[in-house]
């Protein structure tokens, strides 16, 4: 094996350095997401579950919306070579939870080894995955160094990549060829992500693509019957849904929720955080906005006195996307980057957002053309976008079915991601 570009090999000496205090800091959050204490020691590479016989993928990605993206194509795969077998790892509690509920029979959830060579040459022994999938920008270099020098074929789809990040990997431009020349094949999300990719040294004949993967997941489960209880108790109140939303984000929609209610005394807002563990923090800012509320958490119901309802759960947003006409997509007011939109547009509910969406940038922009979304930048935009389209239920029923047009039509295939993941498993 070639020897490794400077900055990989400072990366390499850093993250060894690093290593102590990452793990404590990963272990402290998981534990306090009520991870039970002997899945930590997954990050540190060490399995608690046994490997499957026979040929095992293992597909990786972030958290919740990366995992997601996943399911299609582990049903796809599934579909043409039943007896196959999956591993999916993640790196929050979140995803974790949602993957026990979602995951096939055929496949298991671990959380992904921290990029420490010690780590990820643990995990490799005891899985010895036959294909390795990443997704979006799960790039990380000791992972894919030790990937590849095990002779795993490896694979990036959905890849994602700013212009930011690309500049920043231009700035070690050896190191960032050697990582995207790791890759046996990449399927990005469109053209310009394609480009980006191709720039930083990616080989041309492993470069394809496949439109977001995102678009493809199943429309996200419910409780038929949790959801007319809820209809019930809410009675024909107006209702909007923040969600998915992020530390510095909830201020400003409590603010835009007194706003809107200035028109509408009777307006309930329902807020999901993305991280539901953050709740006592989000019920003290509720309070300090001077609003009733009831916590989905504690089996408070969302009556007629409730001005806030905090849906503090995981697993629930098929229910929220259902209940509520009207959705602002949260992570888009500060450095997050927005959300998936397809989960709240294949459910028919019309959308507003913030201006940075660079995560989804391609499927906001689709939205828009198509008149199914309204970015806003202040509280009081908010606010004022909340009032208009709850005012007028035309504007409202015409913004609701655009965004079920656009997740419908959207243009993406997984028979080429598949197709290509097979040839690599083939060549194992």
């Amino acid at each position: 094996m070639d020897r490794l570009p400077l900055g990989l090999r400072a990366y390499r000496a850093a993250s060894f350095v690093a290593l102590p205090l990452l793990r404590a800091r990963n272990r402290k959050k998981l534990a306090g997401q009520n991870v039970p204490p002997a899945r930590l020691a997954e990050r540190d590479g060490y399995a608690t579950a046994q490997r499957p016989p026979g040929q095992l993928i293992w597909l990786h990605g972030a958290s919740v919306g990366e995992t997601l993206s996943l399911l299609p194509v582990i049903d796809a795969l599934l579909l043409a070579r039943p007896a196959l077998r999956f591993l999916v790892t993640s790196g929050t509690a979140s995803a974790a939870q949602i993957m026990a509920q979602r995951l096939p029979e055929q496949a298991l959830h671990q959380f992904a080894p921290l990029d420490s060579r010690t780590a990820i040459a643990r995990f490799l022994a005891h899985w010895q995955p036959d294909l390795a999938v990443l997704a979006e920008s799960e790039i990380w270099p000791n992972t894919v160094l030790a990937v590849q020098r095990a002779g795993i074929p490896l694979a990036l789809i959905n890849a994602r990549l700013s212009a930011r990040s690309a500049s920043n990997w231009q700035r070690f431009s050896a190191s960032a060829a050697r990582l995207f020349g790791a890759f046996d094949i990449i399927f990005a999300q469109d053209q310009t992500i394609l480009s980006r990719i191709a720039d930083l040294g990616a080989q041309p004949a492993h470069l394809h693509l496949s439109g977001n993967l995102k678009a493809l997941a199943a429309p996200l489960p419910y409780d038929a019957a949790l959801l007319e209880e809820l209809r019930g108790q809410i009675g024909a109140r107006p209702i909007w849904l923040a969600a998915s939303t992020h530390d510095g984000e909830e201020a400003l929609l409590l603010v835009a929720h007194s706003a809107a209610q200035r028109a509408r005394p009777d307006l309930l807002m329902i807020l999901a955080p993305r991280h539901p563990e953050r709740a006592a923090q989000i019920v003290e800012l509720i309070g300090k906005a001077g609003h009733a509320f009831a916590q989905r958490s504690a089996g408070g119901p969302p009556g007629s006195q409730i001005s806030v309802y905090l849906a503090d759960t995981l697993g629930e947003m098929g229910l929220w996307y259902r209940l509520a006409p009207l959705t602002f997509l949260a992570g888009s007011l500060g450095n997050t980057g927005g959300h998936n939109p397809f989960e709240a547009a294949q459910l028919g509910t019309a959308i507003l957002h913030g201006p940075n969406v660079v995560n989804a940038a391609p499927a906001y922009a689709a939205l828009a053309e198509a008149g199914a979304t309204q970015m806003v930048e202040t509280a009081a935009q908010l606010g004022a976008a909340i009032t208009t389209l709850l005012s007028e239920p035309s504007l409202l029923a015409a913004r609701k079915s655009a965004a079920t047009g656009v997740a419908m039509a959207t243009d993406v295939t997984i028979a080429p991601v598949v197709n290509s993941l097979l040839t690599l498993l083939d060549r194992a």
